[in-house]
């Protein structure tokens, strides 16, 4: 076996001596051939004008770093009619001009750099003995050629923040074989139209309910058939049942159990008692006593600040500058019908130390109120969250003093509409039994559960000529919140329906979107468009 078999990329050069100095491995090399080609003309050249040396890194060896003394000669180019009259000669597979690692060094460090980015690619080089600092790995980057991927006929599209909540780009994804097509630079309709025309050939078009993109395809591809994604119709679906828990809160804990002593007019069995529960009626939600937690008192003082602004007239984007809080914060409190609503919604979050609840009300009762050590008992049992929640959870009951319940709480509002939005057949018989319970309490509950179960059959069995009947059905219900989604699916019905008809999904667009969310991640949240375009594409 040669050298040449073992180290294909030094097969132009003649080895003058090896020879290591610790971490380091020194090679003495000059070309073989005794001539050279004109880099201009490719016209081919003995007459020497001089020599220098190179030292070029070379991919480790047995764990030690390749230095390589390379000697190189300047030529004279002897064709008259070129204007390059002196050039260095470069050895094929070896050397690039102004580059100071060999072909096949450059190409470990482009691959480090495209998977790690510029800083932690950095600190990789040092692990594989190849040296390269973050500033040559983000140069390698931009060096990568951009790949030219066919048109594709099944195009996903969706936006990607650069600066969250300011500056946003669009991902284009090829559905059939998965990978990222091109990155633009913003979501305006007149971009992706534009890149639609360049590029004909699309037939259909994966996207979310934007209005840009939607016109943007329409005015590009207007041949192509638009598809709003399921899972996005899915999440807007989860908002809906999430604010109908919300209003029908009251029907979520369990009743009091009735004594014997209970008012004959209201006992079980009675006319009265008979004729309320047949009567179906909007829950009428009691005030619930909030902990003053700082969560709280902040909801409070966001909601008073809000509601006097829009007792002035003052327009969402007014508010929100003067409280300096985003327009989507501001639209919440605003279009809130109560405090208790928004309150609800933030203290029934669902946390670590939920289901340990009712043993610490136990204990605190009993007359044990040191958090650090009934943290260490909870921790006992399982419990995985810090010392701190402990601590949180019961200083406000410190000042009152009063009684905690030690039955378990009623179930939080995110739960309900995790069990409501999952397949009956995956729930557990607890959560099954709690949530026929709550059912039972709230028609209305139960008639959002049954639409939920229709539209998650038309989506998994894409019959998407039954979602008029749906709709239908919807309105003649009571739940405000499913007909402001159903005025949102009737705004964009075609694409909806093809959403539930057709078999592409934007599921591949979103995954490639998490990627882009790590690879920011990768380069600290700095990296420029260009720079993050080529990382996207260099897949």
């Amino acid at each position: 076996m040669e050298l040449a078999d073992l180290f294909p990329h030094l097969a132009g050069v003649r080895i003058e001596s090896v020879f290591t100095d610790g971490d380091w491995v020194h090679i003495h090399a000059a070309a073989a051939d005794t001539q050279a080609c004109c880099p201009a003309c490719g016209h081919t050249c003995r007459r020497v004008h001089s020599r220098y040396q190179r030292r070029i890194h070379d991919p480790a060896i047995g764990g030690r770093r390749v230095m390589i003394h390379l000697r190189v000669r300047r030529l004279f180019c002897q064709n008259v009619e070129c204007g390059r009259k002196i050039f260095s000669e470069q050895i094929l597979g070896l050397t690039l001009r102004h580059a100071r690692h060999s072909v096949p060094a450059r190409q470990g460090l482009a691959a480090i750099a495209l998977t790690a980015g510029g800083r932690p690619g950095a600190g990789l080089c040092g692990v594989v003995a190849l040296p390269g600092g973050r500033m040559t790995l983000l140069r390698l980057i931009r060096d990568v050629p951009h790949p030219q991927p066919a048109t594709p006929q099944v195009l996903g599209v969706d936006d990607f923040a650069l600066r969250r909540g300011h500056v946003y780009a669009t991902i284009l994804i090829d559905l059939d074989t998965h990978r990222p097509v091109d990155v633009l630079p913003d979501r305006e309709a007149d971009t992706l139209a534009e890149w639609l025309r360049a590029h004909p050939g699309v037939r259909i078009v994966c996207r979310d309910r934007a209005g840009a993109y939607a016109e943007g395809a329409r005015t590009g591809a207007p041949q192509a058939i638009q598809v709003a994604d399921r899972f996005h119709r899915w999440r807007n679906l989860a908002e809906a049942i999430e604010a109908t828990v919300i209003r029908h809160r009251a029907a979520l804990p369990e009743p009091p159990p009735i004594t014997d002593a209970a008012d004959p007019l209201t006992a079980p069995g009675s006319v009265t008692a008979s004729a309320e529960a047949e009567q179906d009626t909007v829950c009428v939600v009691p005030a619930l006593q909030h902990p003053e937690t700082r969560i709280v008192v902040r909801t409070r003082e966001r909601y008073a600040a809000v509601q006097q602004l829009v007792g002035q007239g003052r327009s969402i984007s007014a508010i929100s500058r003067t409280l300096r809080l985003d327009r989507h914060t501001v639209r919440r409190f605003a279009r809130a019908t109560d405090l208790d609503e928004l309150l609800a919604k933030t203290t029934n979050r669902i946390t670590l130390l939920d289901p340990y609840q009712p043993y610490l009300n136990q204990r605190f009762n009993d007359g044990h109120t040191d958090a650090a050590a009934l943290y260490r008992e909870i921790r006992a049992q399982g419990y995985r969250g810090s010392p701190q929640t402990v601590r949180r959870y019961l200083q406000p009951f410190r000042p009152t003093g009063t009684e905690l319940p030690v039955a378990p709480a009623a179930p939080k509002i995110r739960e309900v509409v995790r069990w409501i939005l999952t397949k009956p057949d995956n729930l557990d018989p607890d959560q099954r039994q709690r949530l026929d319970r709550i059912l039972a309490r709230s028609p209305h509950l139960a008639a959002a559960t049954r639409h939920v179960a229709a539209f998650a059959e038309m989506m998994t069995k894409l019959t998407g000529h039954r979602l008029p009947e749906w709709i239908a059905a919807v309105t003649a219900d009571d739940l405000p919140a499913l007909h402001s989604f159903v005025i949102g699916i009737q705004r964009d019905l075609a694409a909806v329906t093809n959403g539930l008809t057709l078999p592409h999904s934007s599921g591949p667009v979103e995954g490639h979107v998490n990627r882009i969310k790590m690879l920011k991640r990768q380069m600290f949240g700095r990296a420029n468009l260009d720079l993050l375009r080529r990382r996207v594409l260099a897949r």
